[in-house]
């Protein structure tokens, strides 16, 4: 598999995908983003406590799910962009120097627009679950 950064648009210090571990073209991949502690939000989120905020781990999951659509030729030059995210759960908090391990499923996807369910899990405990909903747009 290529490397998160070869496929997808997003940089440090928004790139939250380190590896994809496995992967069904346009069907359903694997991955991880490992945390270090040297995230700039974990200073302010909170201090004293640190934790990941939630809506980065759906950021994560939803990275994972632009890997998939990116990775299709259909989409080679495209760009998707966030449509929605609905029935987003935040189960577990995620701390500095845990592995975040992702997994996202395509349940549509269209030369448009796509769906797909993802999770975050550590230690494979829950921490979020959620329903992308996107569409793709011309990168240029």
């Amino acid at each position: 598999m290529r490397p998160p950064a070869e496929v997808l648009p997003h940089r440090p210090p928004f790139l939250f995908l380190d590896e994809v571990t496995s992967m069904v073209v346009g069907e359903r991949a694997e991955g991880y983003w490992q945390l270090t502690g040297d995230e700039p939000f974990f200073a302010g989120h909170f201090p004293g406590r640190p934790t990941l905020p939630g809506v980065l781990m759906a950021e994560a999951i939803a990275q994972l799910g632009a890997y998939i659509a990116l990775c299709d030729d259909r989409f080679a030059g495209k760009l998707p962009l966030f449509g929605g995210l609905d029935s987003a759960r935040f189960r577990r908090q995620v701390v500095p120097g845990e592995r975040l391990d992702l997994e996202v499923e395509m349940t549509r996807l269209s030369a448009r627009a796509g769906r797909g369910q993802g999770r975050a899990s550590v230690g494979g405990d829950l921490a979020c679950s959620c329903e992308l909903l996107f569409v793709v747009v011309d990168a240029g």
